[in-house]
């Protein structure tokens, strides 16, 4: 490999005090840990709280708009659900319009949870917010909202 090939360590130092990119990610890692602390009572995850939320509406949705919702592939979402499913929290059934189709609901198990834990997330959420006295929560709620819909 040439010297040409190098990254000088200035650029290092740029990268981690500039990166949107890392930054989002640590700061997604940093909230994840204390919403998984939180809702360890509750028996789930951040990550299965936001999915049990997703999925609590009057019609039970199809995979497609849950996974444009949470940001993730059909593949993904799959796996996710999985565990969900074994616990008795969520359905998966065919739809009876397209069989093809799956549509995902949640079993009264799963509102009972999700029902547990919305008061832990309201608390640890305001919490957080208060945290942030130099930034205003929907002004990051927008650039954050603005950042996933960018590509």
């Amino acid at each position: 490999m040439s010297n040409s090939a190098i990254v000088p360590f200035e650029t290092t130092h740029l990268v981690r005090d500039t990166c949107l990119c890392l930054h989002a990610q640590r700061a997604a890692r940093a909230l994840s840990r204390r919403f998984d602390e939180a809702l360890r009572p509750a028996g789930i995850t951040s990550g299965q709280f936001s999915l049990l939320n997703a999925l609590n509406r009057p019609k039970p949705p199809p995979i497609g708009p849950v996974a444009q919702l949470l940001a993730m592939d059909r593949t993904t979402l799959t796996a996710a659900l999985k565990p969900l499913e074994r616990d008795g929290l969520v359905t998966i059934a065919r739809d009876p319009d397209d069989r093809r189709s799956r549509l995902l609901g949640l079993t009264d198990k799963g509102r009972e949870i999700l029902a547990a834990a919305v008061p832990i997330w309201r608390d640890l959420h305001a919490a957080i917010e208060a945290g942030l006295p130099e930034l205003e929560p929907d002004t990051l709620r927008g650039a954050l909202r603005s950042l996933s819909h960018a590509g």
